[in-house]
């Protein structure tokens, strides 16, 4: 049977012609369009326009709101192509006029029934891409919004959704699937670009027998590993930086004894045969959800008096990590937030230094950093110019509560450990690293009720612009953290800004919780003469 979906056309005649856009177009990164989700392959999140400056960003207004209908949390970070951007919501796409917030069509999937999160889509040739709650990848035509295809990646039998913008590159697109809280088994695949037809599949948890299987026990067919996150690509190698979510059940180890492989890694995935190059596991058998859906942000940096090819990585753990990109080698821990007690340290190996007495149990426990963790999907940003990595993060402590028993193995998918008890309410920092050595060199803190997901985006001009926990879209400078400006949208922000042009004007973009926002430097209204009337007695 086929699948239901309804297309709103408005203005269709009036629409600007839409061009190809090449692979080599999204491997040259951000310029005046935004074309992935974190700006391009490597995840800086960084732009370089520079028409909004240090010196002028005070002058920020807002141009136009697209509120989007029934939305209950946007979680999209829009991109933008020639002047029209895509923005998504739960089984629905909009193509906006970039200038005016106009619409120009809608995609809604009209059949699939589950809810939740979508973070945006992915655009190649003609094509736009988004997923759908119950596993599915359409493809859509950019100019009107018609149906080319889709595919079923997934099924939601199997305790899977799908909530993570797609990734194009080359002539593939890259998906990954959601569920790990509820007993699932994650995994990447490529689909054509063209077709829709699967290319290659890569599972996170190992089946029965396979290398890696003896890192868990019973619940090795269903252990989680959710891959709801986008990954990170670096051309040269033709390699693909995946992050991996948490091991199930979350907060009890039951028969799980292990380092639970490959939960709370990046893989890195050759991209054309989806076989693993190497791996880094950031939390052997995590007992807290802590899991490493956070962006592998992919520089080339000089490292310990060497140039070297560098993956950084801030966890949900509460440590900032730096590997060689190129071998999975282990080069550097730091702490990311000041409370944090479940470690010590990492070894040289790249391992924790457990302390003791830091799991969940039946009664309590209050650990640090919390479930939230000390980061999470909220995008980070690099600026070459500074050299410093903007990461919002969290100092806040929970107590965890596990289970009094095991769960059933595959009961249900709503078994597993009891999650955490609130203990206190957190406060979020933005704060500005330097990758080599993992210093803090300034900090921004945040007033709020402790529950922001927003993230950065790193312009030329030497301004980060962040969503805070406020509600509020906020520009900062980038040397020293110093506040420029901020404008409050009235709703909390669980997503993270762009930046495009059109038309020589640049923009900044971020989605609340039910809209989106567009702000550009303020033009003074030209005055027009008024005719000369003439006046008779």
């Amino acid at each position: 049977m086929a699948r239901l979906a309804s297309v709103f056309l408005i203005c269709a005649l009036a629409r600007p012609l839409f061009g190809q856009v090449r692979y080599e177009d999204i491997l040259n990164g951000p310029g005046d369009g935004w074309l992935t989700y974190a700006g391009d392959y490597g995840g800086t999140r960084h732009s370089p326009l520079k028409q909004i400056t240090t010196g002028n960003v005070g002058s920020l207004v807002p141009k136009w709101v697209f509120h989007i209908p029934k939305a209950t949390g946007l979680h999209a970070s829009p991109i933008v192509y020639q002047g029209i951007m895509y923005v998504t919501d739960t089984n629905v796409i909009y193509a906006l006029d970039a200038r005016t917030g106009r619409q120009v069509w809608q995609y809604r999937d009209a059949q699939a029934k589950k809810s939740g999160a979508n973070r945006g889509a992915a655009i190649l040739g003609d094509r736009v891409f988004f997923v759908t709650s119950d596993v599915h990848l359409v493809a859509l035509d950019r100019s009107t919004g018609a149906l080319l295809w889709q595919t079923k990646y997934g099924n939601v039998e199997d305790g899977l959704t799908a909530s993570l913008a797609p990734m194009a590159i080359r002539d593939r697109v890259l998906v990954g699937v959601a569920g790990g809280d509820h007993g699932m088994r994650g995994y990447v695949a490529a689909i054509s670009a063209a077709t829709g037809a699967e290319l290659w599949r890569i599972y996170t948890i190992p089946a029965k027998g396979e290398p890696g299987s003896e890192t868990w026990g019973k619940y090795v067919e269903y252990g989680g590993g959710a891959t709801w996150l986008s990954g990170t690509f670096d051309p040269a190698t033709n390699t693909v930086y995946w992050p991996t979510g948490n091991p199930w059940p979350d907060f009890y180890a039951g028969d799980r004894s292990g380092d639970n492989l490959y939960s709370c890694s990046v893989l890195a995935l050759d991209l054309e045969t989806g076989r693993m190059k190497w791996h880094f596991q950031f939390t052997p058998h995590d007992t807290h959800d802590w899991d490493a859906q956070a962006w592998p942000v992919l520089v080339d940096l000089p490292f310990r008096g060497k140039q070297r090819k560098l993956l950084l990585h801030a966890n949900r753990n509460g440590f900032f990590y730096v590997l060689d990109r190129t071998t999975g080698e282990f080069l550097n821990a730091t702490k990311l937030v000041d409370k944090l007690d479940w470690a010590t340290g990492i070894d040289a190996k790249g391992r924790p230094l457990l302390a003791p007495d830091k799991d969940p149990t039946p009664a309590g426990n209050r650990i640090c950093p919390g479930v939230r963790g000390a980061t999470n999907w909220m995008s980070p940003s690099f600026n070459p110019a500074t050299r410093l990595l903007y990461v919002v993060m969290l100092e806040q402590c929970d107590i965890f509560t596990s289970s009094a028993k095991e769960p059933e193995p595959k009961k249900s998918f709503s078994g597993g450990g009891a999650g955490p008890k609130p203990n206190e309410v957190g406060q979020f920092f933005l704060r500005a690293i330097d990758p080599t050595t993992g210093e803090r060199k300034w900090e921004y803190p945040m007033t709020g009720p402790g529950q922001s997901w927003a993230g950065t985006v790193s312009t030329a001009g030497g301004v980060v612009f962040f969503g805070d926990d406020d509600g509020q879209l906020v520009a900062v400078d980038a040397r020293d953290g110093r506040h420029l400006w901020h404008f409050y949208m009235g709703e909390g922000l669980t997503a993270s800004p762009i930046t495009y042009a059109v038309a020589g004007k640049q923009y900044v973009a971020i989605a609340s919780a039910t809209a989106v926002f567009s702000f550009a430097l303020f033009e003074p209204i030209q005055a027009v003469p008024l005719p000369k009337v003439k006046v008779t007695q």
